[in-house]
């Protein structure tokens, strides 16, 4: 009896390292997984905003999904923790220079932010021509840390 009692602690001790061990690998794969999903969400505002110019539809069409590409231009840095890239295990295109030139990430990350808040602002203005302007702006600060920070 007092050997299936050790082996069981023994046994509930290993299932319990191996779960610990286990969840940040979870979480750092749903951080991931989130801003992929992020990412791919973002392009579809971005094609939706492009649209919508190209149509001539006015730029108040699209405060929500300006608004929506602001806040996420904002979070872009958070959904590159330390440890959230080709290490974990998780298929993604960042790069390692994501982590090892933080200061570029960033700084790349707070232009597009900047872009896209005055992409938002003009959203409200009204102003036609100063919106699709901005918008090119935006997509170049987008494809500027695409180009030095993503896997082609």
């Amino acid at each position: 009896m007092k050997r299936i009692i050790t082996a069981a602690a023994i046994g509930l001790t290993c299932l319990a390292g191996a779960a610990g061990a286990q969840a940040p690998q979870s979480a750092t794969a749903d951080v991931i997984k989130g801003r992929q999903a992020a990412m791919m969400l973002s392009g579809v505002a971005m094609a939706s905003i492009k649209g919508s110019i190209d149509a001539g539809q006015p730029p108040a069409s699209q405060r929500f999904a300006t608004r929506s590409l602001s806040r996420w231009a904002h979070a872009v840095p958070g959904m590159f923790p330390a440890g959230s890239g080709p290490e974990a295990g998780v298929q993604t295109n960042a790069k390692a220079e994501i982590w090892t030139d933080r200061a570029g990430f960033e700084a790349r990350a707070a232009d597009y932010a900047a872009a896209a808040d005055r992409l938002a602002e003009l959203a409200a203005s009204e102003d036609a021509a100063a919106f699709g302007a901005q918008w090119t702006t935006v997509r170049a600060t987008c494809q500027a840390c695409h180009d030095a920070y993503k896997v082609s």
